[in-house]
C-alpha cells in the first residue's frame, strides 16, 4: 500500500450557518487540502453558457448592470419554488461536479497532502459524498445558525427558511454521518474535537504536542 493510498476525503455537511467554515480553516491549518462548493457555485453563475441558460430560463432581470447574474435576486425566485429551483441546480450542479472532482483528484496525486475536506452545502443532496471516505456532521443550535447566516449574508429569518427548507432535514443529514463535531460553541472548544477526530483516523497534525501551551 503507497502513502498516498491513505490519503482520506472528509465530507462536510451540516445546516445552513452551522460553522462549516471554521472546521474547514481547522482542518486546513492541520495540512487538509479544502475543495469548497460555495466559491464554484458563484462561479458557475459567471460561465457564459450559465449565464445565457439562467437569462433563457428567468429573463434579464435577474441580471445586474454588468451583465452578471444577481444572485440575490434569482435566489428569491428559486427559493420560493421547488422547481425554479431544480432548474437552476440543473444548469449549475454539472459543472461544480466536475470542478470538485477534478479538485479532489489533484488532491489525492499530491504527495504532500495528507487528507482533503469537501464543504460543499447541498453536497448528499447532490450526490457528491459519494467522492468522500469519511462524513463528519457539523452541529450548532437553529438559533446560533441564524445568527450566523443572517450576520454573514444580511439575510432576514424568512430568507434562511427557505433556504433551509431547500435543503435535506438536518436529522436526516446527521444520519448520514459517520462522525460529528460540535461547533455551538468557541473555536477553543472546536479545536480539541478536529484533533481527537483526526488523531482516530491516524492523522495526528505534528503540531499537536504544542497545542497545549496555545490553548491553555
Amino acid at each position: 500500500m503507497t502513502a498516498k493510498s491513505l490519503c482520506l476525503v472528509l465530507g462536510l455537511v451540516g445546516g445552513i450557518g452551522a460553522g462549516k467554515s471554521r472546521v474547514t480553516a481547522a482542518l486546513e491549518r492541520r495540512g487538509g487540502k479544502i475543495v469548497a462548493g460555495d466559491p464554484l457555485g458563484h462561479e458557475a453563475l459567471k460561465q457564459p453558457n450559465g449565464i445565457e441558460l439562467v437569462v433563457e430560463r428567468w429573463g434579464r432581470e435577474v441580471l445586474d448592470s454588468a451583465g452578471q447574474v444577481n444572485r440575490r435576486k434569482l435566489g428569491a425566485i428559486v427559493f420560493a419554488d421547488e422547481e425554479d429551483r431544480k432548474e437552476l441546480e440543473a444548469i449549475v450542479h454539472p459543472w461544480i461536479g466536475q470542478q470538485l472532482h477534478e479538485q479532489l483528484h489533484a488532491a489525492k496525486a499530491d504527495p504532500a497532502v495528507p487528507f482533503a475536506v469537501l464543504d460543499a452545502a447541498i453536497m448528499l443532496e447532490a450526490g457528491w459524498q459519494a467522492a468522500c471516505d469519511l462524513l463528519v456532521y457539523i452541529h450548532a443550535p437553529r438559533n446560533e445558525r441564524i445568527r450566523r447566516a443572517t450576520a454573514k449574508f444580511g439575510w432576514s429569518p424568512e430568507e434562511y427558511a427557505a433556504r433551509e427548507r431547500a435543503q435535506m432535514p438536518l436529522t436526516e443529514k446527521a444520519r448520514r454521518a459517520d462522525v460529528a463535531l460540535d461547533n455551538s460553541g468557541s473555536l477553543e472548544q472546536l479545536e480539541p474535537q478536529v484533533d481527537r477526530l483526526l488523531k482516530q483516523l491516524g492523522l495526528q497534525p505534528e503540531r499537536d504536542g504544542t497545542r497545549g501551551a496555545d490553548h491553555g
